[in-house]
C-alpha cells in the first residue's frame, strides 16, 4: 500500500509544504499535492514486499524497442518539448537571458501539460494504460522500467526532475482501435488529429514560437515578434525541419510528419493570436509592465524603426508627441494582461510602425502631391543653406529608400523561391534500408554538385551573423544617402515659439473605424484606393516587419482616431480630410 511505501518518509514538501507522498516508477518520493519530485530515493531491503505491493505512481509510458528498429516508443508533448528545447538554446545563444529556458519557458511548458492532463496529474481511477500498436505490429507493449525516459533526455532544466507523461492521456489510447489507426512512429499520433483534442488548445509547431514569444514578452527581452520570425526564416532558430535534429530513438513516419513537417513560413498573425490564446489557456497573471526604459515601449523602437528607415533623428520627438497626446506609452495599455477582453492588445512593432507613418502624414501629407511641393521648397532652401546641415528632402529620401528596397526585395523573393522544403537529413525507419537511403542521398547531392559546376552556379555564401537592422546606414557614406542627420527646419515653420507643419490639413485613412470581432480587422485596405506615397511608407515598413501593409493600416487608423477623435465627432462622416 501506498501508506507503507512511504511512511518512514516524514518529510514537508518543500513547495507546498504538505506530507503526502507517492512513490514514482524511479523509487523517487513525489508530492501528490503539487507533483514535486524529491531527489530522495526509497530504500528497498524486501524484494518480496516490492512485488506484492502496488504503490500509485506515475507512469512514464512504455519503451519497448520495436524489432523493426523503428525506435523506443514516444509521445506527441515529447516531440514539441524537444523543439522548445533547441528553440530555447538558440535563443539563449543570440544573446537572451539564460532565464528564459531555464525557468520561464520551462514553467509555462510544464503549465501548459499539466492544464492539458498530458503530465503533472492525478491518474484517473479505472484507467489502464494501454498503448496504441504500430501499424504493423500486433504485440503487446509494456513498459521497461530500466529503459531511460525520452522526457528524462529532453528535459528543459536539468536541473529539474524529469517529465513524466499522464496516463489519463495515454489510457485514452487504448480506446482507438488498432485497424482504424493511423501509421506513426509516436504512440498517440493518430490522436492528434481527432476532435476531442481540439478543445484542449492542440499543439502544433506555429504555437512553440507563441510559446518562445511568450517567455521573451515575460523578460521584456529586446526582441519583437517580428524579429523572431525573420530569425526564424533566416535560420538562427531551428523550426522548418527541426525534426531531422530529434534524437535517434524518436523514429518518425506517417502522422508524425504531418505533425512536425512545416512546409510554410510562420505567419506573425498566427503566432501572435495564438500566444494570446495560450497566455489565457494557462491563467497567467498580468505581465510585467512595459515602461518607458524597456525596449518595447513606443519612444524605444520608433528610434530603432527611424534608423532603419534611414530618417532623420529629428521625426524622433514627434512621434513621442503623438505618444504622450494620445496616452498609449502608458504601462497600463502597454501592458499584456491575460484574458482581459476588454482592453486591445498591443503589437508593439507595428505599432511603432504606424507612429512613425501618421507623423510623416502630419508633416508631408502623404497625399502624392504636397509631399514633391515640400520636397522642392526645401531643396531651394538647400542651395543657401548655411546651417551645416541640409534640409530634409523627401524626393531624393524616397529614391535612395526605393533603390535599396527594390534590391532587398528581390533578394528575399529569390530566396524564399529557392528554399528547399526537403530536409537534408534522410528518413529511414530500419536498419536495413539505411543504407540504401543514404547512398541515394549522397549519389544525389554528388550529381547536384556536377550540375552546379557545369552551369557555373556560385555556391550560396555562409549566412551572416543575426542582427536587428536589415537595412543599414551610415552618415560617413560620401554619396550622401544616409539622412539620419538632416534638420526638418526647411519643412517647418514657428509658430508661437514652437516649430509646427506648414500644412493646416490632414487627411484620415477612414472615418469610421470597423468592429474588430466582426471583420478581423478596425479598417480594410486597398492599394488603389490610397496615394502611392502613402502605399510606399506602408511597403517598406510591411518589409521590416515582415507582415502585410494591411496589419499596419489597422494601427494607422486607431492612432488617428485617437490624435482627432474630438474633431471626429464634429464633421460630417463623408468628410474625410480636417484641420489639425
Amino acid at each position: 500500500m501506498d501508506e507503507e511505501a512511504v511512511r518512514d518518509f516524514n518529510e514537508r514538501c518543500a513547495q507546498c509544504s504538505e506530507v503526502n507522498w507517492g512513490v514514482t516508477d524511479g523509487g523517487r518520493f513525489y508530492c501528490r499535492s503539487c507533483h514535486n519530485v524529491t531527489e530522495r530515493t526509497r530504500e528497498v531491503i524486501n524484494t518480496d514486499f516490492i512485488s506484492n505491493s502496488r504503490v500509485q505512481t506515475i507512469s512514464k509510458g512504455s519503451r519497448k524497442k520495436e524489432k523493426t528498429d523503428r525506435g523506443c516508443e514516444w509521445y506527441v508533448c515529447e516531440g514539441f518539448q524537444f523543439v522548445l528545447k533547441k528553440q530555447a538554446e538558440a535563443l539563449e545563444a543570440l544573446g537572451v537571458c539564460p532565464q528564459m529556458k531555464d525557468e520561464i519557458l520551462c514553467n509555462f511548458w510544464r503549465l501548459y501539460l499539466q492544464k492539458t492532463k498530458q503530465a503533472y496529474c492525478d491518474r484517473p481511477d479505472g484507467e489502464t494504460v494501454k498503448a496504441l500498436p504500430l501499424c504493423d505490429s500486433s504485440t503487446d507493449v509494456e513498459s521497461e522500467p530500466e529503459t531511460p525516459s525520452l522526457l528524462h533526455l529532453l528535459s528543459l532544466s536539468e536541473s529539474e526532475g524529469d517529465l513524466q507523461t499522464d496516463s489519463s492521456f495515454i489510457s485514452s489510447v487504448s480506446k482507438v482501435s488498432a485497424s482504424t489507426s493511423v501509421c506513426s512512429g509516436s504512440v498517440d499520433g493518430s490522436l492528434y488529429f481527432m476532435k476531442n483534442q481540439k478543445e484542449k488548445l492542440r499543439m502544433t509547431m506555429p504555437m512553440t514560437l507563441s510559446f518562445c514569444y511568450m517567455a521573451l514578452l515575460w523578460l521584456r527581452e529586446p526582441m519583437t515578434l517580428s524579429d523572431l520570425l525573420r530569425f526564424v526564416v533566416e535560420g538562427h532558430i531551428p523550426y522548418l525541419n527541426v525534426f531531422q535534429h530529434f534524437p535517434e530513438k524518436m523514429k518518425l513516419y506517417g502522422v508524425d510528419l504531418k505533425i512536425f513537417c512545416v512546409e510554410s513560413w510562420p505567419v506573425y498573425e498566427e503566432v501572435y493570436d495564438k500566444m494570446l490564446e495560450l497566455a489565457a489557456f494557462l491563467d497567467l497573471p498580468r505581465f510585467p509592465d512595459i515602461t518607458d526604459s524597456c525596449f518595447l515601449h513606443p519612444d524605444m523602437l520608433c528610434m530603432k524603426y527611424l534608423m532603419e528607415a534611414n530618417l532623420p533623428d529629428e521625426l524622433h520627438n514627434w512621434t513621442c508627441r503623438v505618444v504622450k497626446k494620445i496616452c498609449i506609452g502608458e504601462a497600463d495599455f502597454l501592458t499584456l494582461v491575460p484574458g482581459n477582453k476588454s482592453t486591445r492588445k498591443v503589437k508593439y512593432d507595428v505599432l511603432a510602425a504606424a507612429l512613425i507613418i501618421v507623423v510623416l502624414k502630419l508633416l508631408f501629407l502623404l497625399d502624392d502631391h504636397y509631399e514633391w511641393l515640400l520636397s522642392d521648397f526645401a531643396e531651394e532652401r538647400n542651395k543657401n543653406n548655411q546651417e551645416g546641415r541640409p534640409y530634409f528632402e523627401f524626393k531624393k529620401w524616397y529614391k535612395v529608400i526605393k533603390c535599396s528596397l527594390d534590391v532587398e526585395q528581390k533578394k528575399l523573393d529569390e530566396e524564399r523561391a529557392k528554399y528547399q522544403w526537403r530536409c537534408e537529413k534522410p528518413l529511414f525507419y530500419s536498419a536495413d534500408k539505411k543504407s540504401k537511403v543514404l547512398k541515394r542521398r549522397q549519389m544525389v547531392v554528388n550529381l547536384q554538385n556536377q550540375f552546379g559546376k557545369l552551369s557555373g552556379s556560385v555556391r550560396p555564401a555562409e549566412k551572416p551573423n543575426p542582427s536587428s537592422f536589415q537595412l543599414s546606414w551610415s552618415e560617413e557614406n560620401a554619396d550622401g544617402s544616409c539622412f539620419h542627420g538632416h534638420s526638418l527646419k526647411g519643412i517647418l515653420q514657428e509658430k508661437r515659439g514652437v516649430l509646427a507643419a506648414m500644412n493646416p490639413d490632414y487627411w484620415l485613412c477612414t472615418v469610421q473605424l470597423c468592429r474588430e470581432r466582426s471583420c478581423g480587422h478596425l479598417a480594410h485596405y486597398r492599394e488603389v484606393e490610397f496615394p502611392q506615397s502613402y502605399h510606399f511608407v506602408l511597403r517598406l515598413f510591411s518589409f521590416l516587419l515582415r507582415i502585410q501593409p494591411s496589419s499596419i493600416h489597422d494601427d494607422v487608423c486607431l492612432i488617428e482616431h485617437k490624435l482627432f477623435n474630438k474633431k471626429l465627432c464634429k464633421k460630417p462622416k463623408y468628410n474625410t480630410v480636417i484641420r489639425k
